[in-house]
């Protein structure tokens, strides 16, 4: 019987020292972004896939505010104010998941921050469950400001290999991302749930009619993205 259970201890051991090693990989490498550029999940993989990666990384002072703000009441209007998790929203998406109803997603900025340099792209309960602790620690160890300029330099922007807000504004506009007018920043920042299907340079009524909306929710709340701008303010 002693016997039988050896190889059961070493495959349980042999487990979680798996674990405990992917577990390491985040918690070191979290503070060396702090000043490193990080590639991200999506990126490696295009490149040892052989395809196209394109990203030329921007200092967040240098991209424009009207497209921080824009991002920012897009993606994540409670940025500036959560400890990288949106308690509100996650419930909601909790009670969704146990009533059978149909999930409306509930990430963060930073926990997509944390599934493009850590997990995986492909939804699942597993991946959502790993966000949220991998979320707090990052907006624990960084700054609002580094988490956001990582997320405008990691994004998927364009359906062929195009990362970054630089990389994504010179295919759809061709101008660098400073002083965008408030229809480009509010076109960019729509296309990043879908950049496969998205086009900012030539938008869909549909498109143009969510980019109207956030438009005018920058315009209007843009200063509760402050935390991301020079000195905490944006120029609107």
């Amino acid at each position: 019987m002693a016997r039988q259970k050896r190889p059961i201890r070493r495959l349980v051991r042999f487990l979680l020292g798996v674990f405990a090693g992917l577990a390491a990989i985040p918690l070191l490498l979290t503070p060396v972004y702090l000043v490193a550029e990080p590639v991200s999940v999506p990126m490696l993989t295009r490149m040892l896939t052989g395809q196209r990666v394109v990203r030329e990384w921007r200092d967040i002072d240098a991209i424009s505010d009207r497209l921080k703000a824009a991002v920012i009441l897009s993606e994540d209007g409670q940025f500036c104010r959560h400890w990288g998790i949106d308690l509100g929203a996650l419930r909601d998406e909790i009670d969704n998941y146990l009533a059978g109803r149909e999930a409306r997603g509930a990430s963060t900025i930073t926990m997509q921050v944390a599934r493009n340099l850590f997990l995986w792209n492909r939804q699942s309960v597993v991946r959502k469950v790993l966000e949220v602790p991998l979320a707090a620690y990052i907006d624990l160890v960084m700054p609002k400001k580094r988490i956001m300029e990582i997320y405008l330099n990691i994004a998927e922007w364009g359906p062929e290999g195009e990362f970054g807000v630089a990389a994504g504004a010179e295919r759809a506009f061709g101008p660098p991302p400073q002083n965008l007018d408030w229809r480009t920043a509010s076109l960019l920042a729509v296309t990043l749930p879908n950049p496969l299907l998205r086009n900012p340079a030539r938008p869909n009524a549909g498109l143009l009619r969510v980019a109207g909306i956030v438009e005018e929710r920058a315009r209007q709340y843009g200063e509760r993205a402050s935390c991301v701008g020079k000195d905490g303010r944006l120029a609107l």
